[in-house]
């Protein structure tokens, strides 16, 4: 694509699970082949490589010849950093990654295919954008091209038309930009129609219904303020019960019972269309105390392994519809809470097969907490392409081993699920979800939870060199204790977020 004036063939864009890729929805077969012949057509092939359009982006799409033809493989997807001194690195690390991942499974690809996509801001123009990211575009070549992979063509998409970074300068790409087509009229647009596919929206739709309620109304804005003082008034309760060792799982229970409650719930609701979103149905059916209950239980790590449990089979559908909803509620102080029902809603859109959700959500997760180590796991394990069945293996492991104690147990003994607070993986490998025993970690009297001080999350509270409950030579445990919501008002949680 580096000469213009000659066509370029693509067939069907390997399923792939590298990042940016979404499986299962090529819209191509290997039975049709495609041509794209233009700059425009690569364009307009953006959103059915990704599944969704990108907005404020860098993509790469590797590119494997084969029988003459170029087939897409592994891509990549971030945003555009805001800082141009943030470029270079971004630049190297994003190449090396997704070439390197791309190489373990499958080969080094053969070519590049780089997507700049941003709109203009203010009274910028689209060629103003273009130039201005041509730094950005070209230390993506230079960095593909270190590893020995070419950037066969670089486009940026702004203001409704195209600009090629690797335009010989033979008249084809006007100083003006060509114009992009209108979106779904290509002739990949009508193949991806034909076989029942659809380019789901955008990024921005995607994180509206997982990130927490917007003030947009007084309505909107009321239940927001319901929202925390729902949360507000089940703190004191939950949080020093959850640190408590010996009624730790009596929580556990608790939360698990309502979760399975809600998950009925929400499955027996009417159907409200392909073409309409659930979510407003399902803020309606999650009262604002269950949501309050849900969330500060899934503090517990093990219980949210317990949960997790639900990735499959007619539980799965719902579950996923509850964790996004539990997400939208962790409204003003409790933002990052979320980090809990964003990995789950991650770990289960992967395992229902859809890695565009699951990529977001686990990023998500890790901007409402970047130490939360499941989140870390699932993200790495679903941008490198891995199969989600060794992480199932191991949930149905441990809810066998989980039944197995409890039949054992008898009546006579409460489940001690509730008891394991470790953190999966710990050791940098993807374990089964859930850790030793906690044994001692109950709050002692000096404890932050104890004193109705607030608390800081552990790994930022291990940042600043102080002991969580139970990781000190007389703790009992090596595992961090239950992040557990402080005791204080919203007033005394802001100040301490102010100092981390």
């Amino acid at each position: 694509m580096t000469n213009h004036h000659e066509a370029e063939h693509f067939d069907k864009p390997e399923p792939t699970t590298s990042r940016g890729a979404e499986p299962g929805t090529d819209p191509l077969t290997e039975q049709n082949p495609l041509t794209l012949r233009t700059a425009g057509e690569l364009a307009d092939a953006l959103p059915y490589l990704l599944g969704y359009r990108p907005g404020d982006s860098i993509v790469l799409a590797a590119v494997h010849e084969g029988d003459g033809l170029g087939n897409f493989g592994g891509r990549a997807r971030l945003g555009i950093p805001e800082r141009p001194e943030d470029w270079p690195p971004v630049a190297r690390e994003t190449a090396r990654s997704l070439i390197g991942g791309i190489e373990r499974r499958r080969g080094k690809p053969d070519g590049m295919i780089v997507y700049l996509s941003q709109e203009p801001k203010g009274e910028e123009t689209g060629q103003q954008v273009m130039e201005r990211l041509r730094p950005l575009a070209q230390l993506l070549r230079t960095s593909c091209g270190s590893l020995d992979v070419p950037v066969v063509e670089a486009l940026c998409l702004s203001g409704g038309r195209i600009w090629s970074y690797c335009c010989p300068g033979h008249g084809c790409c006007p100083p003006e930009g060509v114009p992009l087509g209108v979106p779904g009229t290509s002739v990949l647009a009508a193949a991806a129609t034909y076989a029942g596919i659809q380019v789901r929206g955008s990024l921005d739709e995607l994180r509206s219904r997982l990130s927490p309620w917007a003030p947009t109304g007084l309505e909107q804005i009321t239940r927001i303020q319901e929202q925390e003082r729902a949360l507000d008034a089940a703190r004191p309760d939950i949080g020093p019960r959850i640190l408590a060792a010996e009624t730790r799982g009596v929580v556990a229970e608790e939360t698990a019972d309502l979760a399975r409650r809600v998950l009925a719930r929400l499955a027996e609701a009417p159907p409200v269309g392909r073409s309409v979103s659930p979510d407003p149905q399902d803020d309606e059916l999650l009262a604002h105390d269950e949501a309050a209950a849900l969330l500060l239980g899934l503090q517990d790590r093990s219980t949210r392994d317990r949960v997790a449990e639900w990735m499959e089979g007619e539980k799965a559908a719902p579950a996923l519809r509850l964790w996004r909803a539990l997400a939208r509620r962790c409204v003003g102080p409790y933002a990052d809470y979320a980090a809990a029902p964003l990995t789950l809603a991650g770990w289960v859109a992967w395992s229902l097969g859809d890695e565009f959700e699951a990529r977001e959500a686990l990023a998500m997760a890790l901007g409402a907490d970047p130490q939360y180590t499941f989140a870390r796991l699932l993200h790495r394990a679903c941008t490198e392409g891995l199969d989600p069945e060794a992480v199932r293996r191991c949930l149905r492991q441990e809810r066998a081993d989980r039944e197995s104690e409890e039949e054992a147990a008898g009546d006579s003994e409460p489940s001690r699920t509730g008891d394991r607070t470790g953190e999966p993986g710990e050791s940098g490998q993807l374990e089964a979800p859930g850790g030793p025993e906690a044994g001692t970690a109950a709050a002692s009297a000096d404890t932050p939870v104890a004193q109705g001080r607030p608390q800081p999350r552990p790994a930022r509270a291990a940042r600043r060199g102080r002991k969580r409950p139970g990781s000190g030579p007389t703790g009992g445990s090596p595992h961090p204790a239950p992040r557990v919501p402080p005791q204080t008002r919203r007033a005394g949680r802001r100040g301490a977020r102010s100092g981390r």
